[in-house]
């Protein structure tokens, strides 16, 4: 190959930003915190109020992850006492289409999904089972 030719580039090639960044934006607490935030700017204690599984750190740490990665913006308000708020930015509303359809994925495959794991488990409890009588 001389240098005039170029790799070409797959577009579904894993690597491992790739992965670093799916396993930032789209976690638990992020994709909860992406549905606030696409209807509307929310402050920490809001966000708080409207995922209360979440922890105080779990939140803070997200909030962060989301920011870096350029998803969310934090806005300081000019109030008294001074406040933050967290917006979607336009970055972050591109997320909305491609989680929206593995959303829609899970739920139209949910039932066989839950069967699938129904026998593995079941598998794997006779696969222990026969494990303990050999030893």
């Amino acid at each position: 190959m001389d240098d005039t030719e170029t790799d070409p580039v797959d577009p579904f090639e894993i690597s491992a930003p790739h992965r670093a960044l799916l396993d930032q934006v789209l976690d638990k607490w992020s994709l909860e915190i992406l549905n606030e935030l696409c209807e509307r700017p929310a402050r920490f204690s809001q966000l708080r109020r409207a995922i209360p599984a979440v922890t105080q750190k779990s939140l803070t740490s997200t909030l962060r992850r989301l920011e870096r990665n350029g998803i969310i913006t934090r806005v300081i308000l000019s109030t008294r006492p001074v406040a933050v708020e967290y917006r979607i930015t336009p970055l972050g509303k591109t997320l909305r289409p491609p989680v929206d359809v593995l959303l829609e994925w899970a739920a139209r495959h949910m039932l066989e999904i839950e069967e699938a794991r129904r026998c593995f488990d079941d598998d794997d409890d006779d696969m222990e089972s026969d494990l303990s009588r050999v030893q």
